[in-house]
């Protein structure tokens, strides 16, 4: 109830973004044929296979509370994602805005390159996140990826060119794909020592790196295609790969990369180290994995205000626990609170070794 009072209030107050202003009726207004090519996970990491596969017409969709279906298959209610894929060709060169209005959080990437990242936010009220791009006249492709978290959803989303002839000019239709020109900025590549282990990207032209070893992990950055890093550890499977970024390291998936050697050379390590704890925070080395988005309470009970949401697959240092072992105290970007722990899972360390209070 809460939640769908914040997305009434947001529609009232954002006029421009809300779901059904004059601005995003005209962008959707003179849609022609089918060619978005939909995905649908029971999950809200994209996990294969999908639960089902149709062509949609448009993405202005409003759930509510409520789920996509198709024929007797039917979503949860919370945490599923969607990724629409779509092409065409672009008739004007200019500059375009692409918008995406959405409850929970979306990511558009035109031609393998992010224009709108992922929030890692649940996104209570429609808000509006823009992206711009040059485009040239040709063919490309735009993927839009959508992730439901807990309470209502809905996504709408629609593009404009704003600077081929002067002012704004409505495009018809929600499935184009641009040519971006504008590359994003490169991160500065450090130091490889002689003889290290090192990982290129070469699946990506994007690559997001994060603070563990799953999507579900804090994004701390991007790397390009074509750069090299030092690869300074790996998962036990050999999956995920740490590295030595400009002043920092981070996990990359590694599909995505060529490591210059047996990659499991590489010594296995722990997630926890990139996690980090607040000082004055005792590390206990046990780490749990979210496996649904998780309320973060102040105290140990239902009763306990909300501090935070933790989101599906995410590490988080356990640093407490009760007695009855039902609630772990953790961390979660940065603040301490608990979590319903049958609703998580050790992914290292034992949890025997963690204090009771």
């Amino acid at each position: 109830m809460r939640r769908l009072l914040l997305s009434l209030v947001a529609v009232l107050l954002l006029g421009a973004v809300g779901l059904t202003t004059t601005q995003e009726t005209l962008a959707q207004g003179a849609q022609t044929g089918g060619n978005w090519q939909a995905e649908y996970f029971g999950n809200n990491i994209f996990t294969p296979p999908a639960a089902f596969i149709r062509v949609d017409n448009t993405i202005q969709f409003n759930y509510g509370g409520g789920a996509p279906s198709q024929g007797g298959t039917s979503l949860p209610a919370d945490n599923f994602s969607i990724r629409w894929t779509g092409t065409q060709p672009i008739t004007t060169a200019g500059t375009y805005q692409f918008t995406a209005v959405s409850e929970d959080d979306v990511q558009v990437e035109v031609n393998g390159i992010v224009i709108i990242p992922f929030t890692g936010q649940d996104i209570a009220a429609p808000t509006a996140r823009t992206g711009i791009a040059l485009l040239n006249t040709g063919s490309a492709s735009i993927r839009v990826s959508y992730k439901a978290f807990t309470g209502n959803a809905s996504i709408n989303f629609f593009y404009q060119l704003t600077g081929a002839t002067g002012g704004s000019t409505q495009i018809p239709g929600v499935i184009f794909t641009p040519t971006v020109t504008v590359p994003p900025t490169r991160t500065p590549l450090p130091f490889i020592p002689p003889g290290a282990l090192t990982a290129t990207v070469i699946r990506a032209s994007v690559l997001n790196v994060r603070d563990a070893p799953s999507t579900g992990g804090n994004r701390l950055g991007r790397i390009l295609r074509g750069e090299t890093y030092a690869v300074l550890g790996r998962d036990a499977d050999a999956r995920w790969f740490l590295l030595q970024l400009g002043g920092y390291q981070g996990w990359a998936y590694g599909y995505y990369l060529f490591v210059n050697g047996n990659e499991f050379n590489a010594p296995i390590t722990s997630p926890f180290g990139t996690l980090g704890v607040p000082a004055g925070v005792v590390d206990t080395g046990v780490v749990t994995q979210a496996r649904a988005t998780l309320v973060l309470r102040d105290v140990p009970s239902v009763a306990g205000n909300q501090i935070g949401r933790v989101t599906w697959g995410a590490f988080l240092p356990v640093i407490g626990k009760t007695g009855d072992g039902f609630w772990y105290q953790v961390v979660w970007k940065g603040t301490v609170g608990w979590v319903y722990s049958p609703y998580t899972a050790i992914t290292q360390g034992d949890p025997a070794v963690v204090p009771v209070r």
